[in-house]
C-alpha cells in the first residue's frame, strides 16, 4: 500500500484543530503533530482521512484541556483568532478551511467542554455518524448523543436572533470605523444598542479592555 499524501491530509488536520482550539498557531501545531504520526506509521491506515481526523481530535482535546488552564491566568478576555484564508491556497483547501467556520460559532464553542466541543464538531461540521464519534472519543454512542445534545443547546443559546444582511453589516462597520477614527462619540453611540457589551483580547500585549465594557456610552468612549 502506498504511503498517504501528507499534504493532502494537512487541511483536514488543520480544520479539526482550528475548530477545536480557535487558534491558527495551535491548529498548525496539531496538524504538524498529526502528520508526523502518520509519517511514522509502519503500515499506512486504510482510511487516512478518518485516521487523521481521529488523531487530530484527540490531540486537540488534550491541548484544549491544557489551554483552559493557561487561560485562567490570561490577561483580559480570551477570544478565538479569526481565520484569514490565504488567497494563494487552492480552492479545495480554502473551502475546507472556510466551511462552517465563523467567529460567532467559535465564541459559542468556547462555552463547551472539550468532549462536547469534539462531539459537536465531528457531528455538525464533519457529519460523522454517532458510531464513529464514539470510536474517536472512546465513549458509548449514547454518551456521544448526549454530548451533542448539550453542545447544541449551548450553541443555540448563543446564536443571534437573526442573520444580518452582509451588505448592511459592511456599511455599518465602515460607519463605525470612521466614527471611531474621528473620535465622534455621538455617531458611535448612535450605532450601538444600549445593552452592547465590548470584549477585547489584547493578552497584555496591546491596548485592550481587561474587563468587558457594557453600555453604549461606555463602549463609544472606549472606542473613541
Amino acid at each position: 500500500m502506498a504511503p498517504p499524501d501528507l499534504e493532502a491530509l494537512r487541511p483536514r488536520a488543520f480544520a479539526v484543530g482550528y475548530r477545536m482550539l480557535g487558534s491558527v498557531a495551535e491548529a498548525e501545531d496539531i496538524a504538524q503533530e498529526t502528520l508526523l504520526r502518520v509519517s511514522m506509521l509502519v503500515t499506512p491506515p486504510d482510511e487516512p482521512m478518518a485516521w487523521v481526523t481521529t488523531v487530530a481530535t484527540r490531540l486537540a482535546i488534550d491541548h484544549l484541556r491544557l489551554a483552559r488552564v493557561r487561560r485562567e491566568s490570561y490577561v483580559g478576555p480570551w477570544l478565538p483568532e479569526p481565520l484569514v484564508v490565504d488567497a494563494g491556497r487552492g480552492p479545495e483547501e480554502r473551502a475546507e478551511l472556510a466551511d462552517a467556520v465563523s467567529q460567532a460559532l467559535l465564541v459559542a464553542l468556547e462555552r463547551l467542554s472539550p468532549l462536547e466541543r469534539a462531539a459537536f464538531v465531528l457531528r455538525e461540521v464533519f457529519d460523522y455518524e454517532y458510531s464513529r464519534i464514539a470510536e474517536v472519543l472512546e465513549r458509548t454512542e449514547a454518551s456521544c448523543r448526549q454530548l451533542v445534545v448539550r453542545a447544541r443547546k449551548h450553541v443555540e443559546a448563543e446564536r443571534t436572533r437573526f442573520e444580518p444582511d452582509p451588505e448592511q453589516g459592511r456599511a455599518l462597520l465602515e460607519r463605525f470605523l470612521a466614527a471611531a477614527e474621528d473620535g465622534d462619540l455621538a455617531a458611535l453611540e448612535a450605532l450601538l444598542t444600549q445593552d452592547v457589551v465590548l470584549y477585547g483580547d489584547g493578552g497584555g500585549k496591546v491596548k485592550a479592555a481587561t474587563e468587558p465594557v457594557s453600555g453604549a456610552a461606555a463602549v463609544a468612549a472606549f472606542m473613541a
